[in-house]
């Protein structure tokens, strides 16, 4: 699988997930779309949802519910596109969102595999594949970027870093969608900076793509730790994301 057919089969899943053409998401203007999520939309994009932002670095698309698509056609409008992700040019668009009872909640950055750059990184401890079976009792709070509970079902892949019998990092993939498979990784804290995050991600990423899936990482802009991971397995950065909900959902997360 080549890098680029790697984005175009991104690039298809968020305009699945968004409701949009492929074609608006690289186009050379910002577009606004009624936000219509497909069936095959992503499976951890839960409703509601307000409103979405997403750029491949040409543009942005954004994706809006009728009650503020005004407000976010305005405000795509408004800014170069990058812009569209940088304070404090969000406190313009989080203001009025307020004002109807939304509010902006998450923001990411997405990262594909350059095929040229993954190297074959190895680490100090015994790595392993595991299969879903091998998950039973993994489902705990030290492993929680790498397997998530709720959606235990999607996970499909993983790989283990052990000191002697005792899991030490986990990296863990979910069949978020069809053809992509997201990439979390966990490693206990006495563990960390020996290299065994970077061995055990860019091992599952060559393990997924044997077997014709898109592997993708996704990272906070903030997580330093995990974006130099992301780089180090020969991740880059693909593209951005920025979602809004209503207000009571992001009040309740902060409580």
């Amino acid at each position: 699988m080549t890098n680029r057919e790697m984005l175009e089969i991104a690039m298809r899943q968020s305009a699945e997930d968004l409701g949009c053409r492929e074609a608006n998401l690289a186009a050379g203007r910002n577009v606004a779309v009624p936000l219509k999520m497909g069936k095959n939309a992503r499976k951890y994009l839960k409703q509601p949802i307000t409103c979405s932002l997403v750029s491949y670095g040409n543009n942005v698309v954004a994706a809006s519910i009728n009650e503020t698509f005004a407000l976010v056609r305005e405000y795509i409008g408004k800014f170069e596109f990058y812009h569209c992700f940088e304070t404090p040019n969000m406190h313009w668009l989080n203001e009025r969102l307020a004002e109807k009872g939304h509010k902006i909640c998450f923001m990411a950055e997405y990262y594909l595999p350059d095929i040229s750059r993954m190297p074959l990184l190895s680490c100090a401890y015994e790595t392993r594949l595991l299969e879903p079976e091998d998950f039973e009792g993994l489902y705990l709070p030290e492993w929680s970027n790498a397997l998530c509970k709720e959606r235990r079902h999607l996970d499909v892949l993983g790989a283990g870093a052990y000191d002697g019998s005792a899991l030490v990092g986990l990296a863990a993939c979910s069949a978020d969608c069809e053809e992509m498979w997201q990439i979390g990784v966990d490693v206990l804290p006495e563990y960390r900076r020996r290299g065994i995050a970077s061995a055990l991600t860019s091992a599952l990423a060559r393990e997924i793509l044997n077997r014709n899936k898109v592997p993708f990482y996704c990272a906070a802009w903030s997580n330093i730790r995990s974006a130099r991971n992301a780089v180090k397995c020969g991740f880059v950065p693909a593209w951005v994301e920025m979602t809004a909900k209503p207000a009571a959902i992001v009040d309740e997360m902060n409580l």
